[in-house]
């Protein structure tokens, strides 16, 4: 994958991070011609679960939000898997929370990313009841969504980087020396 990844580069194609609403079981092409990186990819990811989130996405349309897909795929996404997806970037189409922020701790001091977890279990349990309620189900479950974490330390780019090469093992959304390129493009 790195040389074909360095070739890419060099040719000037762009590769992109996996998208949980783009990407599919393996490296494909997007309409603006760029090369998306397939579910399929990512460390430690079960070939059944990317199955199940494709399947999900073919039936019921693409996420709207972290909410939505955690309502959707809780029971199916684990947590390990969950916090694979994030790491390797594949929610970062929804630009409303920031990874940092699934790893810090809410209000009542657990991981934000545990929190969704339950959440989601929460929301499949809740519409199973009401699916199996007497007096017939409303379509509309309301569970109070969790707030995001407002305090949170950034990560530097080198921490973002070294996760997400741990799970897709190299670099997509940039390079720990990408700050020096003019430096090594000049210089040395």
């Amino acid at each position: 994958i790195k040389k074909i990844m360095d070739d890419c580069k060099k040719n000037g194609l762009k590769v992109l991070n996996p998208d949980i609403n783009e990407s599919d079981s393996r490296f494909t092409v997007n309409k603006q011609g760029e090369i998306r990186f397939g579910l399929g990819g990512i460390k430690g990811f079960g070939d059944n679960i990317v199955r199940a989130i494709l399947a999900e996405r073919e039936e019921n349309g693409l996420f709207a939000d972290i909410y939505d897909f955690v309502e959707r795929m809780a029971g199916v996404v684990n947590r390990k898997a969950f916090e694979s997806l994030l790491n390797a970037g594949a929610f970062d189409s929804f630009q409303t929370i920031s990874r940092e922020q699934f790893f810090a701790k809410d209000e009542k001091g657990e991981l934000y990313l545990d929190t969704l977890v339950k959440y989601g279990l929460r929301y499949q349990q809740d519409k199973a009841a009401a699916t199996a309620s007497l007096f017939g189900a409303d379509s509309n479950i309301e569970i109070a969504k969790p707030p995001l974490p407002t305090d949170y330390a950034r990560w530097s780019d080198l921490e973002r980087l070294n996760r997400e090469r741990d799970l897709i093992g190299i670099y997509i959304s940039g390079h720990p020396l990408d700050d020096y390129a003019v430096i090594l493009n000049n210089v040395c």
